[in-house]
Formats: structure tokens, sequence, C-alpha cells
């Protein structure tokens, strides 16, 4: 029926899903859409580099990766107060959630105290916390889990064949099993990948199958169009997105994980109003709001509010509280 959650998708199915005529999977696909949303309303979060460049991973992509030169200086950790000041001007912009990045393959225990206190601050402040640091442990995700994190972010990137033409310093199985242990934790997991990398249509299709088949769907999927950076592997592979590929991509998100949030993340600026139109009436509920991204640029808040009022959409109403993750 539409909207039933299940976590046995075939490939075979999905794709089957992803190939139906375009008006056909729109259709299906704001039909579940409906089963468990308000059509109208889009999510807002901000997001926040806390620590910049430097990472010793080689992901292909990256601009903050230390295997390339991209022109991107690694920082220290930013001060909580800073971090602090900074959640207050997104809260003040209709930010609901507060999403904080560090360029880290994993953070050191010693980092994990200031951290804590950031989650405490932003939560303090009325907003959703969330955080993307690299792998974690067990015991750091318990830390995070007592200091009040909502969601954390750890993308899956791109299909389990193609992530190694992507990255070498870790593996799909290091991403998932990050994964598992944020959902284990009671942490609400925020997973998805990104488009644009070479990568061929099977592998955007296997890279949702994977969340589908999860455990447990993620609570949050963002689904990013890759912005060209001069400097990293990936350049020599990217290729642009066509829009209705995005669009069917958004559709069968929603379809093979109906409760889950969608979020239109990076790669924004280069849509046309149209074209993001399409991906709200496809089940796309999410989107980033403020002028940048870690280190990429993002639509300035005045296009979003015009856009919506144009749709007739509007923000969806903030949460007075996270219900519970899932812990089995």
């Amino acid at each position: 029926m539409a909207g039933d959650i299940r976590n046995d998708w075939s490939m075979a199915q999905a794709k089957a899903i992803h190939d139906l005529p375009f008006p056909e999977l729109l259709h299906r696909a704001q039909t579940v859409h409906r089963t468990h949303f308000d059509p109208s309303a889009i999510e807002t979060a901000s997001l926040l580099s806390i620590k910049t460049g430097g990472c010793p991973e080689d992901c292909g992509y990256c601009s903050q990766s230390a295997h390339y030169e991209t022109g991107v200086k690694a920082t220290k950790l930013m001060k909580t107060e800073e971090v602090l000041s900074a959640a207050r001007r997104a809260k003040a912009s209709g930010a609901q959630r507060f999403c904080m990045g560090a360029a880290w393959r994993s953070p050191k225990d010693r980092d994990m105290d200031a951290l804590c206190e950031m989650v405490r601050g932003v939560s303090e402040l009325g907003l959703e916390t969330c955080m993307t640091l690299g792998m974690l442990s067990p015991q750091q995700v318990e830390k995070l889990k007592a200091a009040g994190l909502d969601f954390y972010n750890h993308n899956i990137d791109t299909s389990p064949a193609y992530y190694r033409e992507i990255a070498t310093t870790r593996t799909m199985e290091d991403r998932l099993d990050t994964v598992e242990n944020v959902r284990k934790g009671g942490i609400r997991v925020c997973c998805g990948g990104i488009l644009g990398m070479g990568e061929a249509e099977e592998d955007r299709i296997a890279m949702l199958l994977t969340l589908a088949t999860l455990p447990a769907h993620p609570d949050s999927v963002p689904i990013n169009l890759w912005n060209e950076i001069d400097g990293v592997p990936v350049q020599k592979n990217a290729e642009p997105v066509d829009p209705f590929a995005l669009v069917r991509i958004v559709a069968l998100a929603r379809i093979l994980m109906p409760a889950s949030v969608v979020r239109l993340s990076a790669g924004r600026t280069g849509m046309s109003d149209a074209w993001q139109a399409l991906c709200f009436l496809a089940g796309a509920n999410s989107i980033f709001v403020g002028d940048q991204l870690l280190t990429t640029d993002n639509p300035a808040a005045w296009r979003d509010q015009d856009l919506l009022a144009r749709l007739g959409m509007h923000v969806a109403p903030a949460k007075t509280s996270a219900e519970p993750a899932t812990v089995a």
C-alpha cells in the first residue's frame, strides 16, 4: 500500500519504480509523500563548518581533503561561543535545525567535551542539533547522545560498487558501521549521497537501495549535486546531472523511504526555481538555508523565501521536541 515502510526492496523493484513514465512516477511519489507529510511544508536547516580543511581522508570529491590542492585552508576547531553566535544568526534567519560539520576522519576524545558543550548550547537556543564529524565509536555516540544531540550526519556518498572510485582511505563498510553505531546509540540518522561524480544511473539507484534496506531507514536523506571543485580527482569524471534524472532520484527516495525527510542539499545554486519545484513535487521536503554550506555557496535566504511564497508553500512548524530514535 502507498506509504508502507519496508526494508526488503530489491534492485529490480527499485529500478522498475525509477524507470516509470515521469507522470506516473511523480504521482506515485506524491501519493506516498502525502501519507506521511504536509506536501506544502518544507523543513529548514543551517550548516556551519566548525573545523575546516586538513582532513586526512582522500575522498575524491572533497575540497577539504589534505591530499589535494584546492585553496581551502585548514583551521582549528571553533570556540563554543563562536558556534553559538552563528546558531543565533541561523535561527533568526529561519533555520529550525543547526548542523555542525568538522573535517575529520573521526573526532579525537580530547575534542568530545567541547563538541558536547556546543550541542548543549545550540539545543538551549531552541534549535534541533546535528553534527557530522566523521566516523564515531559507540562510546563517542554515547557522549553525544547524553549531551542531547538530535541528529548525526554520515553520508554513504554513492553505491557500494562505485565507492572505491571516490575514496580509498575508508570503505563503505566503515561508513555503514558508523551509521549503525549512531542508530543503536539512539541518535537520529541523517544519511544520503552525491550525484554527478561520474557514477552510472544504476549506482544512484543502488545508493538509495543501500539506505532503504538498512535495519531502519535514515530519518533524513540528503541528496547532493556535486559542486565543481578544481584540484580534486572527481573533477575529471564529473558530469552535469540532468534535471529529470535528479527528480527521478528524489521520487525514488520518497517511495523507498516514505517517512524519511528528503533534503535538497548541495548544488541548489545551479538549480532553477522550476527544477526545485519539481523536486518538491517528487517528495523533497527539506532544504539548507544560509549563504554557505561548509565550503560551497547556497542560495540567499530571500531567494528561498521568494520561491516558497510563489509556490504557496511554507516552512514546516518547528518541532517542540525530537522523538527518540528507534534502538535495536
